[in-house]
């Protein structure tokens, strides 16, 4: 369902993605962590027509993402680490304009959006405007908008961030159900461990743009003789902070920027 070959991402100099490759089967839970700066969001930014690969091959449900785009975007749904939903429009507004976007034809068009804010357990506000949403509701329609194309692939890039501890578990139900009834693949990063080790079938393990090991949560915990998934990620990428939080891109512009002024 996902395919990624010899992905390179390079900066300048900087390689944010340094020549990964792996595959995920159709309905399986995929999770992709690392540090910060590790090429996690820059991967899923390729793999969503986002960012053109400086080199490699990606596709998604057959699909080459680079010379398919069109065909490789209605494969896809994506909830994106910051919120992307319009919050002067009503949760049905947002839901009714993403499905026009994706051409849902329109004698489905109000029964999809039923069944999924339903699922998400936001019919009974639908009406209402999303800036009156709390985090969590806010994330909840951000995953029934992505559903309303009825994707092969959900793409969820930190999608609990911010969020308490039961409106995480809530939202996790909802992936993995629809994961079981829809066969739908998940492709997720966290920073949030235990829901890696609790919700993912696989997951890989990238740091400085490089894939350091990839397997099931348990094969990768007994493989680095580890205890627990922190553990076995701590001994793969070291307890160090990283300071440099920002894209990339931006960091590699703002060097550029920095050297003109010299």
């Amino acid at each position: 369902m996902v395919e990624v070959k010899d992905l390179v991402k390079s900066f300048g100099h900087f390689n944010a993605v340094d020549n990964i490759s792996f595959k995920v089967a159709p309905g399986e839970r995929f999770a992709l962590l690392g540090p910060n700066g590790a090429g996690k969001s820059t991967t899923i930014k390729m793999l969503t027509t986002l960012l053109k690969p400086t080199s490699g091959n990606l596709y998604l449900n057959s699909h080459d993402v680079i010379k398919d785009k069109a065909l490789a975007r209605k494969s896809f749904g994506i909830v994106f680490q910051d919120p992307s939903v319009d919050t002067e429009m009503t949760a049905y507004e947002n839901m009714q304009l993403h499905a026009i976007l994706y051409n849902v034809p329109s004698k489905e068009l109000n029964t999809r959006i039923k069944d999924l804010l339903e699922l998400v357990e936001l019919w009974d506000r639908k009406d209402s405007l999303v800036r009156n949403f709390s985090g969590g509701m806010k994330r909840r329609l951000e995953i029934a908008r992505g559903l309303v194309h009825h994707p092969k692939i959900l793409f969820l890039d930190e999608p609990t961030v911010g969020l308490d501890a039961q409106t995480r578990n809530l939202l996790w139900d909802y992936v993995n159900k629809l994961s079981a009834e829809k066969n739908m693949t998940i492709f997720f990063t966290t920073h949030y461990l235990e829901e890696a080790e609790t919700n993912a079938d696989r997951i890989a393990i990238i740091d400085h743009g490089q894939l350091l090991t990839i397997g099931t949560p348990s094969k990768l915990i007994k493989d680095s003789k580890s205890k627990s998934l922190e553990e076995a990620y701590l001994k793969l990428t070291g307890k160090a902070v990283r300071d440099e939080q920002a894209n990339p891109h931006d960091a590699w512009r703002e060097r550029q920027r920095a050297r003109s002024m010299r």
